[in-house]
């Protein structure tokens, strides 16, 4: 399981690597660009399945950390989809990769 480390703070949401690097792709073309969004996704049963959200801006500290040494092929329609997720009103909400059964994140605080 990979991981995003949230500013200074004790928020730490794992992902599967795979999922990780996708939005690493998209979290960081939004903040290249300057545009600030939330990024919501619900959290692992195992901390509450509940939906989760952090205000994203570029600067707020952000650390990928990916368990893995391979770099998973990109799924380019998955990259749009979250993309255009990002792109909304409601900011970039995680969905899984399509056609891939569920893996909901595990958020800590």
């Amino acid at each position: 399981m990979g991981k995003i480390l949230y500013s200074d703070s004790d928020i730490i949401i794992e992902f599967d690597d795979r999922a990780l690097t996708h939005l690493q792709i998209v979290i960081g073309a939004k903040l290249r660009r300057r545009e600030s969004f939330f990024f919501s996704w619900r959290d692992h049963e195992a901390v509450g399945n509940g939906p989760s959200s952090i205000w994203m801006d570029s600067a707020i500290p952000l650390y990928f950390k990916f368990s893995g040494g391979k770099m998973p092929t990109i799924n380019r329609e998955w990259v749009k989809i979250l993309t255009d997720s990002a792109n909304s009103g409601q900011g970039l909400i995680y969905s899984d990769e399509p056609g891939v059964p569920s893996q909901a994140p595990r958020g800590h605080v």
